[in-house]
């Protein structure tokens, strides 16, 4: 009988393979499971998700970097700029549906972008009381009510009124209509001024386009003189082989923030449709020494353009020397523009 002799390590391993199978490892069973889960996927997906959104928040942040030399791109992507935020619902949806992680965390930048930028606006800072009430409506050359828009403009509660493009065959229903809310007016070319306190040393602004849009005024109120603007600085156009074509509205923007800057009245109010947003930056010698009322008091962006759906406030008012109290958005007229008011102290 043939005797089996095993050395020490043979006989260690006959014992190790009779001990049972401890399994893989905890962090082993951990990992497993989150793949199970498709943790792994979630962060792995999306990746172009997140891009986009990195893409939105540097394009809000960095709206200044955006070049006018083609087609005026700067200013178009300014116009509309706090629409850029429609982006971030819509990508959180997308992120939601894609079960992505990293696309999830990647919104965290341009919604704290946006909010940064235009999150104050959307809260109400109107005040109440104020020492001057003004108003200021495109009222459209081709407005069908001329009467019915005055009508509405002199119920507005407003001591001084801004109009602007005034057709020569309407001006005369505007001056019937509005004579009795406001004794002292004057009319410079398209633009006029309607108010209850005196008005002196009325004037056109040249803005360079040949005929006058622009104009000045002293208005004597009980609290002291005021100097206000009225102003319609040339239009816009979007076109498909030249983009945003804005050349003449920004030159007179440059000569009107000239005017304003070489004003000796220390207390300034302009009104007016500037074919431009407080973000763009073809407004900047403007817009640079004047404070907007709805940014300082409103309540929301107060879009003015175009009346049936407002998507920007190219209609603004601006003050120099006074304190915004609060700023809002009139009923519609049969314009194409919403009128706008504001309420400032001394």
């Amino acid at each position: 009988m043939a005797r089996v002799h095993m050395t020490e390590a043979e006989t260690a391993r006959d014992a190790a393979d009779r001990r049972p199978d401890p399994g893989p490892s905890t962090a082993a069973r951990l990992r497993h499971a989150f793949v199970r889960a498709g943790g792994e996927g979630r962060w792995r997906r999306g990746l172009l998700l997140a891009l986009f959104s990195v893409l939105t928040a540097l394009l809000m942040a960095l709206h200044s970097r955006v070049p006018n030399r083609i087609g005026n791109l700067g200013s178009l992507v300014e116009t509309f700029l706090p629409w850029a935020g429609l982006a971030i619902p819509l990508l959180l949806l997308a992120a939601l549906l894609r079960r992505s992680a990293t696309a999830l965390v990647a919104l965290l930048l341009p919604a704290l972008v946006w909010a940064d930028m235009f999150g104050g606006l959307v809260t109400d800072k109107r005040g109440a009381g104020g020492d001057l009430t003004v108003a200021t409506h495109n009222v459209n050359a081709d407005n069908p009510d001329p009467a019915g828009t005055a009508r509405q403009l002199a119920r507005s509660g407003a001591e001084v009124l801004a109009l602007q493009e005034l057709p020569g065959r309407s001006v005369g229903e505007y001056r019937k209509v509005l004579a009795e809310a406001y004794p002292y007016h004057t009319v410079q070319g398209t633009v006029g001024l309607w108010s209850k306190y005196p008005i002196e040393d009325a004037r056109p602004v040249d803005i360079g386009i040949g005929w006058t849009r622009a104009m000045r005024a002293t208005v004597t109120t009980p609290g002291g003189d005021v100097a206000v603007y009225g102003a319609h600085l040339p239009s816009v156009r979007v076109k498909f082989e030249a983009g945003f074509t804005a050349r003449q509205r920004d030159v007179a923007s440059d000569l009107l923030g000239e005017a304003i800057a070489a004003e000796p009245v220390g207390r300034v109010v302009l009104l007016g449709d500037l074919n431009g947003t407080m973000n763009d930056r073809a407004l900047a010698s403007v817009t640079s020494q004047m404070r907007s009322t709805q940014g300082a008091a409103g309540d929301g962006f107060g879009f003015s353009w175009p009346a049936s759906f407002p998507m920007a406030r190219i209609d603004q008012i601006m003050v120099k020397g006074v304190e915004p109290v609060s700023s809002w958005t009139l009923s519609p007229t049969a314009s194409d523009h919403l009128p706008l008011a504001a309420s400032v102290s001394w």
